[in-house]
């Protein structure tokens, strides 16, 4: 288990430490399902944090335990410093969770009003939140409308914004993006790097590999209760070893250029990648400098986020995924 750290300043937004929890059948039974085994998590002051795993890694129990919504957990847990039975704490914490509901007979700017006064915010401070938050996720035209009217992607963009209401230290936003359009995503993505600047510390648990890797300082990838690994964006998608050449004009006889040097060409319109080490790339370049060829760019591959997840999670669970 790889301990998760990602403090900044000394401030200690989310501590974690030896957290385990187990669902059990009964309350007369020992046994049961380990949904947490020994969870180490640190994250500071504006983070933006993805936590990332399957289906039933644990990670929507990490987020219940730190909002005082499951018990029965041992470790430590706090927020802000407080445990999660502290309710000030949660105060200072917006939260939009996947698959939310939200009241139907309720016009957009009632909920976020009802939100933001149940969040412990006072009227003219959430009054004042409304109109700028609904303009951000574009949904002005439509906030005196009923909920039941609204899209998918709509009811997503409004819970994004009543998470936001209340002036949030913290928010945590599980599946985002999930029904809205590229539009809306990409305004989604603006909004979290704003949250950023502004010292928001923002956990994003996402499906969109993607997008995690487009927004994310760091990531915690979790399977079976515990944390396989953490680190920043670039240390989890390291550099394959391959590199991608960009050129002018790609002459017929490449393969030939080429030939005897790296490994696994693959050959485009507009350039090539080939595998390369050591002093191999200085050779590519002098051959086809010495034919005249105009380099436009050399770009080393990396891993994507996606494939370095899916590798972990594979080899987390050997034989039980195709």
């Amino acid at each position: 288990m790889v301990e998760a750290t990602s403090s900044q300043n000394g401030e200690s937004i989310v501590s974690v430490k030896d957290l385990h929890k187990v669902f059990r059948k009964s309350l007369f039974k020992r046994s049961g399902f380990p949904a947490l085994r020994g969870v180490n998590l640190e994250v500071g002051r504006g983070q933006v944090f993805g936590l990332l795993g399957p289906n039933g890694a644990g990670k929507t129990t990490l987020v219940k335990i730190l909002l005082g919504l499951t018990r029965g957990w041992t470790g430590e847990a706090t927020l802000f410093g407080k445990p999660p039975s502290d309710a000030t704490s949660r105060k200072r914490v917006g939260y939009l969770p996947e698959a939310h509901r939200l009241p139907p007979y309720l016009t957009g700017q009632q909920v976020m009003h009802l939100f933001g006064m149940m969040a412990g915010s006072s009227s003219e401070r959430v009054l004042s939140n409304i109109g700028p938050l609904l303009d951000k996720v574009n949904m002005t035209g439509s906030a005196e409308r009923k909920i039941r009217e609204y899209s998918k992607g709509m009811q997503q963009r409004l819970g994004l914004a009543q998470a936001l209401v209340h002036d949030p230290e913290l928010v945590i936003l599980d599946e985002p993006t999930d029904g809205v359009d590229p539009v809306g995503r990409a305004s989604i993505r603006e909004m979290v790097l704003e949250l950023k600047e502004r010292g928001v510390t923002v956990f994003i648990n996402s499906h969109l590999l993607m997008e995690v890797e487009m927004i994310c300082d760091h990531v915690v990838i979790m399977d079976k209760g515990k944390i396989l690994v953490q680190g920043s964006i670039e240390e989890l998608t390291p550099k394959t070893g391959a590199v991608e050449i960009d050129l002018k004009e790609t002459p017929e006889d490449i393969v030939e250029l080429l030939s005897g040097v790296g490994r696994n060409l693959q050959v485009r319109e507009g350039g090539f990648q080939l595998e390369l080490n050591g002093n191999e790339q200085d050779q590519v370049i002098d051959r086809l400098r010495d034919r005249g060829l105009s380099i436009l760019a050399i770009t080393p591959r990396r891993l994507t986020l996606e494939q370095s997840f899916i590798g972990l999670i594979k080899e987390d669970q050997p034989g039980e995924r195709s």
